[in-house]
């Protein structure tokens, strides 16, 4: 059901770039306008209400807030489907950003007091496939119910589908006991306090170096996912209802198997080293290096999926990486709250960052290039890779520190 939940979340943030085209031939916008409402607009509200939301579900039922959360973005979603200008469509993102931050940190939470520390990053890493499943129906539903009826019926129908999964929640989602599964929970105070948590959660160089290497992946991610199908069709000629069969498949291939595929490896890998946090995302994203090149220079669209589909594969090792750190390495009671501060740093950069800087640099471009400013905005990306790689290579350094230091005290 979480992951049901997870997957309308990313169903319903995914609508705006698959149906950017459309859009903008109904609306007008411009790349940048684009921009701004799937990234900086919608992030400032994703990241930042949701530290006032964690707060709240670490006090309260995790399972009632994710419900109320749900309710709120799905009516916002339809909202977008009334929009007639960009005021009125930039308002109703803004609120579903609003309702999407109370979705993933209670969930985090409460998978992990369903399962004990060693199957974790399995359990999370299959919760997290919901963003590729939701971005795969989005393309599938999204671009279908479009190109039959209206891209405004679209946002209309699929935010109606979270309506039912808000109340379903309610009566499938068991609130479990917080810490239930760790070792010492018992001897915790009930709550913890905001500033102790923050405090804590940036004070530790592990936690805070994988919330900004997380963060600058995902201002690739982000970047590319809100202008793939736009670039796609703009550039490769896809139309429409390719996008509706093959595009879904790249993202539910390539998304979803790297959920899988990272969570398996660090339950694995990580037993033998802490440090495979990180050493697991820096390799997988040299891989992506290569292919997503292959992507931007395939001569057609068939081609440029086939390497779209093994970056999204080599992307997206990250997300299970760092959640299950941060999950592993905080008390259960600052479970909420510390996921809702790395989703915070994450998605600021990345979420509110990432399609901004890709809209506005493809405006940019457009005088120097005018068919083909998207194609080069997208090729920039290539620095914050190695930004990226960089930082989880430092991130591999330290808990490899905090390892020894941790061994050398129990010896003593």
């Amino acid at each position: 059901m979480l992951c049901f939940v997870y997957v309308l979340n990313f169903l319903d943030r995914q609508l705006l770039p698959i149906l950017a085209k459309p859009i903008q031939d109904t609306l007008h916008f411009s790349d940048g306008q684009l921009g701004l409402i799937g990234g900086f607009y919608f992030a400032v509200f994703y990241t930042f209400i949701s530290i006032p939301i964690g707060y709240l579900a670490d006090r309260t039922s995790r399972s009632k807030v994710l419900a109320l959360a749900c309710a709120l973005w799905s009516a916002a979603t339809m909202s977008c489907g009334l929009a007639i200008n960009y005021v009125q469509f930039a308002i109703a993102r803004m609120t579903v950003g609003f309702g999407e931050a109370g979705g993933v940190p209670p969930s985090y939470a409460i998978i992990s007091d369903y399962f004990p520390p060693h199957r974790r990053g399995t359990a999370l890493g299959i919760y997290n496939t919901g963003p590729g499943i939701g971005a795969a129906l989005g393309v599938a539903f999204g671009a279908s119910i479009a190109a039959a009826f209206s891209w405004r019926y679209a946002f209309v129908v699929l935010g109606s589908v979270g309506i039912l999964a808000a109340i379903a929640v309610l009566f499938v989602v068991r609130e479990p006991p917080r810490g239930g599964l760790d070792a010492g929970s018992a001897d915790e105070p009930e709550n913890a306090s905001f500033l102790a948590t923050f405090r804590m959660f940036f004070s530790r160089p592990s936690l805070a170096l994988a919330a900004f290497g997380g963060g600058i992946t995902q201002l690739v991610t982000y970047g590319l996912q809100n202008f793939a199908v736009l670039y796609l069709m703009r550039e490769k000629a896809m139309t429409l209802g390719e996008v509706a069969v093959y595009y879904s498949l790249v993202v539910f291939v390539g998304m979803t198997g790297s959920m899988v595929a990272s969570g398996l490896l660090i339950d694995r890998f990580t037993k033998r080293s802490r440090s495979a946090y990180a050493v697991i995302p820096a390799t997988s994203l040299i891989f992506a290096v290569p292919v997503f090149i292959a992507f931007l220079s395939a001569p057609g669209w068939s081609g440029a999926c086939w390497f779209l589909c093994l970056t999204m594969f080599f992307n997206y090792f990250y997300l299970s990486s760092t959640v299950t750190l941060v999950q592993q390495e905080v008390r259960p009671n600052q479970r909420v709250m510390s996921g809702a501060l790395l989703l915070l740093v994450m998605n600021f950069i990345g979420l509110g960052l990432g399609p901004t800087y890709v809209g506005a640099a493809s405006d940019f471009l457009r005088a120097y290039s005018p068919d083909h400013s998207l194609h080069w905005a997208l090729y920039t990306c290539l620095f914050f890779y190695v930004v990226a790689i960089a930082v989880f290579l430092m991130l591999a350094r330290v808990l490899r520190r905090e390892s020894r230091e941790i061994g050398e005290t129990a010896g003593c």
